[in-house]
């Protein structure tokens, strides 16, 4: 066990207390507790076994983070894009919001939203927003090992090697891929259900089997579902509902 001392910050983020930009935030306000003794100096380093606690203030900041789920559209990108595309946050307006709901959008909800988990310009599906360094952890972390489901329609006939191979046998950028389930529904079209998220990997791996996706769409990221959520529309990720499995 390593017990050289490491800055508070980082072992707050590993510990899924919050991000480490949070983390930095709430030191210098003073709201976090080392072993019962406030640390506001940032840069901080302490022992790797240290008891960490938040103020209530801290907590309360955290309680009010929010998180969106977003049915993007083909044509958009996740995040920042170069001259010439538009990001997918642009559709994060009151005009979209669907459902009834008594939460409306304001402009702090926007304020530091990142996304949690890509989608490239030629997919369609559920896309996370989140102010919560926490949440953007479990799904796009190191140690991810969130389900991701998508729907794909794809060109060439499947054969039961494809599939084979598709669930474990293949690899991208010369590192073997995470066995992965993946299910036939239908002529042409496939289920895949990952736990790891390479660049454009479901388009990848079916060209090495000699398939081309020609549509694919994101229903699910851990318990987050798209569910009802109409293309171009989005929606908070309500208090009650489950965020992970």
């Amino acid at each position: 066990m390593n017990d050289e001392p490491i800055r508070l910050s980082k072992l707050m983020a590993q510990r899924g207390i919050c991000s480490r930009r949070e983390a930095d935030a709430y030191i210098e306000q003073g709201l976090v507790l080392v072993d019962g003794v406030v640390v506001d100096r940032l840069g901080t380093k302490v022992d790797p076994q240290a008891r960490i606690t938040l103020k209530p203030r801290a907590r309360q900041q955290q309680e009010s983070l929010v998180t969106i789920l977003l049915n993007k559209p083909v044509g958009y990108v996740s995040a920042q894009p170069e001259p010439g595309y538009h990001p997918a946050i642009l559709l994060i307006t009151p005009e979209n919001q669907f459902g009834e709901t008594k939460k409306r959008l304001r402009r702090s909800h926007l304020r530091g939203l990142a996304v949690a988990g890509r989608l490239d310009i030629d997919s369609q599906g559920l896309l996370l927003f989140t102010q919560d360094g926490r949440l953007a952890r479990r799904i796009i972390g190191e140690d991810r090992q969130i389900e991701k489901e998508y729907l794909v329609r794809v060109e060439g006939e499947v054969t039961t090697t494809m599939l084979n191979l598709l669930r474990h046998g293949l690899a991208l950028d010369g590192r073997p891929l995470l066995p992965a389930t993946i299910m036939q529904i239908s002529p042409g079209r496939l289920r895949f259900i990952l736990r790891e998220g390479r660049k454009r990997q479901i388009r990848r791996m079916c060209e090495l089997v000699g398939l081309r996706v020609i549509a694919l769409k994101r229903v699910r990221i851990g318990a987050i579902t798209l569910s009802n959520l109409p293309e171009g529309k989005w929606r908070f990720l309500g208090d009650d509902e489950p965020l992970i499995w």
